[in-house]
């Protein structure tokens, strides 16, 4: 495709290298974060990040993404593919030129991005990019068409096998092609990719990287989906709000200052939460950072400054705080950097301090001309801040009892909670539990050295839909809050959890299903450093227990039942079906769902929060048409419909 007006030059003198593949193999985890199924992510991403850089160059709009049947990946993209030719610095160990290719492929850091010599800007500065994925993969094939011709490399383990060769010719095309398979030597878990985790990736690199198509193709499943947003991070806030009542139009702003350019969307809703993003560089930068605190300060000014200059904040009234400002706001910053900053490889967190000026000053301005030209809409959003101030106080004046009700009572525990001996919190569980009669039998079977139990009565509250005031007069939330040791909300401090294992233990049923829905929910919205932390997990408890003669087994699905039947060759197996896990005695409970030597636990993660943040407003809020057509759109893809 045709370069953008004043593009940067991008050939061979544009590769830079910096030192240092051989420890990768040895040392992935300071490249890719690991060797589990996040860090086999990773490879994915590094090497998407290298195509959405030529989209960022306006020297690509395609890029194609295709798991095959043996999990190898292909990532071809239409930029302008990776220089070819004699490298200008880097030579082999017998003195000659290296060729170009293989630098980018094999030397760490190796690449267009430092310097400024190939791109003005670049999601992947920190450099290890293709090169390590190149060496945590069994094999890699790379292919270049660039300057009318087609180029083939093949790597086995980072190692060249041979001279780049030339396979064709071309006329007008450019670009790359990676196809890897991950190594099973580095990534020794039984794990592959998964579809669902990837799409939502590629998804928030297609909102942030306007006019570029995204193609990806699971042949393993058969399964695939494009896309395209001309709307870019507007197209975002929409596509977070559908299942909301959005307040007011999405407000967008773009601009460039001092070489760096700035976007942001800001749409309020009728949302208890906040849902805000935000990207450096294409990257979502979870742990956010400068760009994202100037984006919420600002937004916080801005209001304040509205309110009172026309009278809707009287004088004796407080200014709102950034949580007031925050509540059902929906809102993406992104930016275009050409140095940043990240805190670590993993690039989780912004830290140039120009950005958060620069965003601070873009986003005021901006927003404070929406508020000036829509006074109706600027009143509702007011009226929606006084509101969560009003209830704010509210849930602070009823934590305040809660705690001085504590201190009166020095300190005790919920009466319901089974607690355990043990002290160090790195060694302790606690069960949270359906019921007097689970609780019961929990109890009795635990190990009272270090699990404790929590048993719930009924239902908890639906979080999604209640202001923090409302859940902090639940019960059965007070007790889980007052168990768990470490406060809510703001005043979330994660050195006070008293349990290194918060799980999740429910009946293998529709309604053990809903309350554990509402458990996450409570988390994921209130707690979610202890989803991020790793110490929430959800029990799996079987759902048969069969018998045959003097031998005992536990199934866990049907198809370990009808497997059990199928080895035992016996029509005369019996079969008990558990409906709950009352129905268990204290030794079944423990032999099958709370003996660490037995047990299977499932670790809750949150791959995306934007996806989560979406999903957990479909299921759990207040529309009820997403929530139906959901249901229909997958009905027939549920497996286990009762556990």
């Amino acid at each position: 495709m045709a370069e953008k007006e004043n593009a940067i030059n991008y050939d061979v003198s544009s590769i830079q290298a910096l030192e240092g593949i051989d420890h990768v193999r040895k040392r992935p985890g300071m490249y890719v974060g690991g060797t589990d199924i996040k860090a086999l992510h990773h490879l994915v991403y590094e090497v998407v990040d290298n195509a959405i850089d030529e989209a960022l160059a306006g020297v690509c709009n395609r890029i194609d993404i295709t798991i095959h049947p043996d999990s190898s990946v292909t990532i071809e993209d239409n930029g302008r593919g990776i220089p070819v030719g004699p490298h200008p610095t880097k030579k082999d160990a017998n003195g000659r030129p290296m060729e170009t290719l293989d630098v980018v492929m094999t030397v760490i850091g190796a690449g267009g991005k430092f310097g400024g010599g190939g791109y003005k800007v670049s999601g992947g500065l920190h450099g290890v990019g293709i090169s390590a994925v190149n060496a945590l993969s069994e094999w890699t094939i790379t292919e270049v068409k660039r300057d009318g011709k087609h180029w083939r490399q093949e790597y086995k383990r980072g190692v060249p096998q041979g001279p780049i060769k030339q396979i064709g010719k071309v006329k007008d095309e450019t670009g790359t092609k990676q196809t890897f398979k991950f190594d099973k030597q580095i990534f020794t878990e039984d794990i592959d990719f998964r579809f669902d985790t990837l799409i939502q990736r590629l998804r928030e690199m297609s909102f942030v990287t306007r006019g570029v198509t995204i193609k990806f193709v699971d042949e393993r499943a058969d399964r695939e989906m494009t896309f395209y947003f001309e709307g870019g991070i507007t197209a975002f806030v929409r596509y977070l709000n559908r299942n909301r009542e959005g307040l007011h139009p999405v407000v967008h702003v773009e601009k460039e200052v001092e070489n760096i350019g700035i976007e942001a969307a800001i749409q309020y809703t009728d949302s208890y939460t906040e849902s805000v993003y935000s990207f450096a560089n294409t990257i979502n930068t979870i742990d956010g950072g400068t760009h994202l605190t100037g984006l919420r300060s600002s937004l916080t000014r801005v209001v304040n400054d509205y309110a009172r200059k026309n009278g809707l904040l009287k004088d004796a009234d407080p200014n709102f705080s950034g949580d007031d400002t925050r509540e059902g706001l929906t809102a993406i910053v992104s930016i275009k950097h050409p140095d940043p900053q990240f805190e670590s490889q993993t690039k989780v967190k912004l830290m140039n301090p120009e950005a958060q000026t620069y965003v601070t000053q873009v986003v005021g301005e901006a927003f404070s001309t929406f508020l000036e030209e829509n006074p109706q809409a600027a009143k509702t959003i007011i009226a929606k801040c006084l509101t969560s101030a009003r209830a704010r106080d509210a849930a602070r004046k009823a934590r305040d009892l809660v705690i001085r009700k504590s201190a009166l009572e020095s300190l005790t525990l919920p009466g319901k909670l089974a607690d355990c001996s043990e002290r160090d919190s790195n060694k302790t569980e606690l069960y949270i539990v359906e019921g007097d009669s689970a609780g019961g039998s929990a109890k009795q079977g635990r190990d009272r050295h270090f699990q404790a139990i929590l048993p719930l009565r009924g239902k908890i509250l639906n979080t999604e839909r209640a202001r923090l005031d409302k859940i902090l007069g639940n019960n059965e939330v007070k007790s889980l809050i007052s168990a768990l040791g470490t406060g809510i909300g703001d005043n979330f401090d994660l050195e006070g959890l008293r349990y290194g294992r918060v799980i999740i233990m429910t009946d293998a049923d529709v309604d053990g299903s809903h309350i554990r829905t509402l458990l996450l929910t409570f988390f994921f919205r209130y707690m979610p450093q202890l989803i991020d932390g790793g110490h929430m997990y959800i029990a799996q408890p079987p759902l048969y227990r069969l018998a045959y003669k003097n031998q005992v087994k536990y199934a866990y699905s049907d198809k370990e039942k009808d497997k059990a039947v199928k080895e035992y060759g016996n029509d005369k197996v019996g079969i008990q079906r558990y409906k709950g896990l009352g129905e268990m005695n204290p030794e079944q409970l423990w032999e099958t769902t709370m003996n660490p030597t037995n047990r299977t636990l499932l670790l809750v993660t949150v791959d995306d929060a934007a996806e989560a943040d979406r999903t957990f407003d479909m299921l759990m809020g207040d529309a009820v048409d997403p929530r139906k057509k959901f249901i229909q759109t997958h009905a027939k893809s549920v497996r286990n419909l009762d556990i």
